[in-house]
């Protein structure tokens, strides 16, 4: 069976950070002004003024490139997928299923 990963703008940064961990076995890196975000805020709360927000749905087939560009785009929030024990940033061109696997 595929691996999902469900965002909302409710979910605390904390939150996202272990979802994806757990589906995908990498390490997700969030920012706010080019800083870590607070673990404790919403995504709502850190998103850039004018971003749109909502729900998504990932599959763990995308790669990590566009990955990382939905959530700028939705979200207006940086975010780059590392390797499992976060010491080095994932290929763009790799799915987000293999970087777990880096």
């Amino acid at each position: 069976m595929a691996k999902e990963f469900k965002i909302d703008g409710r979910m605390k940064v904390r939150t996202l950070k272990a979802q994806f961990k757990a589906t995908f076995g990498a390490s997700l890196r969030v920012y706010k002004n080019k800083h870590f975000a607070d673990d404790e805020a919403t995504l709502a709360a850190i998103r850039d003024e004018g971003a749109k927000g909502g729900a998504l749905t990932v599959g763990g087939n995308i790669k990590v490139g566009s990955f990382e560009q939905k959530i700028k785009e939705l979200y207006g929030i940086e975010v780059q997928v590392a390797n499992a024990d976060d010491t080095k940033l994932s290929n763009n061109s790799i799915t987000l299923a293999a970087a777990g696997k880096e």
